[in-house]
């Protein structure tokens, strides 16, 4: 009841409270010092899934280096701009970070060459995205609980699972209103997440030799961070970081100010405004929409599409489809504690969920075991 108190004393109207949830599909006795949101957070973080974020690839593949991204170091600094902004607007932190930490947990080993290859192989199933599955991984996958399958999450933290996704697959629209807004909470992630990988990637990028410093200083954003500094330091690793962070900085200061006109410009002053708005709420300038989208075709051209890049992703593609290939084709390959227990599931799907669940490292070497003509590899 403080903790209750508490928002509704700290919080804006327009923010989303954990007294109001909708609460969780299974019933639960309330936590004696947490909120609904602040135990969703908690069983995110402690979920085998979120672990895994580990050794799933974000750009390069884990085994390339110590310092680069993962999936799960990228969750994280998506989590913490969420946090930031959500402050900063006076919205449920605790809510936006569950929403972030939880934004990647269905994504498949080797970042978007594995969710490419899942896509086009289910084209005629509808599909693979890895925000529908992250749902998936919530609901049904995990298993921590002997009354009920998944985490068993607020309904405010799966809407916002389900809606970070392009398209919300039909089965999902009778629990989650397709044609209402998400709560402002939900909304700020998809720009954060935006922030937070362009600018590491470009960060990255400059690490591994492929981008190169000069070209990145081209940039209309680098520029502008190169302004704010008061000084700069001349080596050139400190220099990108100083860059980067600023660049960030710009952006999420940006985007909180725009945000906030955009609310008072749609004559939005409570949660159920948002939800009844026509359009989403969130928003960076004209100048900054115009700077980020020059960073993301920077990126497509200058490192996405780098040869050493692409030779890494034709081999995880390959790793992918062929692991597809043998589990659907001698479904006896996938192992009993897996099959056996999702056997009365779509054997696609089974399939799926259990490629989509691997790291990088494990799915080479369930690869190698099953593609190896050396039997001592099994």
């Amino acid at each position: 009841e403080y903790l209750y108190r508490l928002e509704n004393e700290s919080l804006a109207p327009i923010a989303a409270r954990s007294s109001e949830s909708l609460g969780r599909e299974h019933a639960e006795e309330p936590h004696p010092y947490r909120t609904p949101f602040q135990r969703d957070r908690e069983r995110i973080i402690h979920s085998r899934a979120f672990r895994r974020l580990e050794y799933k690839t974000q750009v390069f593949i884990n085994r390339e280096g110590d310092h680069y991204r993962t999936r799960l170091t990228h969750t994280i600094e998506v989590a913490q701009i969420a946090r930031t902004i959500a402050r900063a607007l006076r919205l449920n932190e605790d809510l936006a970070e569950s929403i972030a930490l939880a934004h990647d947990l269905g994504h498949t080993p080797f970042g978007h060459a594995g969710e490419r290859v899942l896509n086009g192989l289910l084209a005629q199933h509808g599909g693979f995205e890895h925000n529908v599955q992250s749902l998936r991984v919530v609901d049904i996958l995990e298993e921590n609980y002997q009354d009920f399958k998944g985490l068993n999450l607020s309904w405010e933290t799966r809407e916002g699972i389900i809606k970070h996704a392009s398209k919300m697959p039909s089965e999902y629209a009778a629990s989650f209103h397709p044609d209402e807004m998400p709560s402002l909470e939900a909304q700020i992630i998809d720009l954060s997440d935006e922030i937070a990988y362009n600018n590491h990637d470009i960060d990255d990028g400059i690490s591994s030799g492929i981008i190169d410093i000069d070209e990145a200083a081209e940039l209309v954003i680098w520029k502008m961070a190169r302004e704010r500094c008061t000084r700069l330091p001349a080596e050139k690793k400190l220099l990108t970081r100083t860059i980067v962070r600023n660049i960030i900085n710009i952006m999420v200061s940006d985007f909180i100010s725009q945000t906030l006109l955009k609310i008072k410009s749609m004559g939005i002053e409570t949660c159920a405004d948002v939800r009844k708005a026509r359009s989403r709420a969130v928003c960076l300038s004209s100048e900054l929409e115009a700077a980020n989208a020059e960073v993301k075709d920077f990126l497509k051209k200058k490192l996405y599409r780098d040869y050493r890049l692409s030779r890494m992703n034709m081999k995880a593609e390959r790793v992918v489809r062929e692991l597809f290939s043998i589990y659907t084709n001698h479904p006896e390959t996938l192992p009993d504690h897996f099959y056996g227990k999702n056997s009365g599931d779509d054997l696609l799907k089974t399939a799926t969920d259990y490629i989509a669940g691997m790291t990088d490292r494990f799915a080479i070497e369930e690869h190698k075991k099953l593609t190896d003509l050396d039997v001592s590899a099994l």
